[in-house]
């Protein structure tokens, strides 16, 4: 347990909680668009019961990716490289993140984002279940994403059920913002892309050292928290001066 006492762990479990939740605003809206076919009374349980599912998910690919990660012999060679099924896991997580965040920040971008639902009233076990599944399908990134960020598997754990734990209390609030601020998700799928060549880098013997990479997101996540500061200023300084030159025009002959 002597981790524990190592301050890289602690910023790798508050970097990897915050992208964790993060990760898991599409699981949000999904799960809430599935609960509004319920009627009123069911919603708040189905929204609930849908992120206890998504953390379940997450947990049992978890572990389940780990322990294939943990299959260290080499099942092939190409030239003088030997890949063994943790290789390959790697390098196949890190190509789906590169091409998830890809085509998620092209779809930010350039594309138009129809998620919307007509509020058809279904059973309370139909909805679940479509969660569950959806819930699967929408743990893979935060897993991979997990497995390139953390070395422990209890740090892994650990940030999967406290950003869960947090979307619950402040589901609301947290879409707001996500939503008001566009910029937060391009950055956060940026992050992806980040971890996708380190976990690329990773199976193929190239290691990249843990503290580079939160590094690299810590300085970026603090310049976007001092950009979104500027905009959220009133624009005083261009306003003085704006009536500073009418007052000219006024006095002049």
């Amino acid at each position: 347990m002597g981790w524990l006492s190592d301050p890289q762990v602690w910023v790798g479990l508050a970097t990897l909680t915050a992208l964790e939740i993060v990760l898991g605003i599409d699981n949000i809206i999904f799960i809430a668009i599935l609960a509004d076919k319920l009627p009123p009374h069911q919603q708040a349980r189905a929204r609930r019961i849908g992120l206890g599912l998504a953390m379940v998910s997450r947990i049992g690919l978890l572990f389940s990716l780990t322990w294939i990660m943990r299959l260290a012999e080499p099942l092939f060679t190409i030239i003088t490289l030997e890949i063994s099924g943790r290789d390959i896991v790697l390098i196949a997580g890190g190509l789906f993140l590169l091409a998830k965040s890809t085509l998620e920040i092209h779809d930010k971008l350039e594309g138009e984002e129809g998620r919307s639902a007509r509020p058809i009233r279904t059973s309370f076990k139909a909805v679940i279940v479509q969660i569950a599944l959806l819930d699967i399908v929408f743990s893979l990134d935060s897993v991979i994403t997990a497995i390139g960020l953390a070395n422990q598997v209890a740090i892994m754990v650990a940030a999967v059920v406290a950003a869960v734990i947090f979307m619950m209390v402040f589901v609301g609030r947290l879409n707001e913002f996500v939503e008001g601020h566009p910029t937060i998700k391009i950055l956060a799928l940026s992050f992806l892309l980040l971890v996708g060549l380190t976990l690329i880098s990773e199976g193929l013997d190239l290691h990249i050292p843990k503290g580079y990479v939160y590094f690299a997101m810590a300085f970026s996540v603090f310049v976007e928290m001092l950009n979104l500061r500027v905009r959220a200023r009133p624009s005083a300084p261009v306003q003085l001066r704006k009536q500073f030159a009418d007052e000219v025009k006024k006095r002049a002959p």
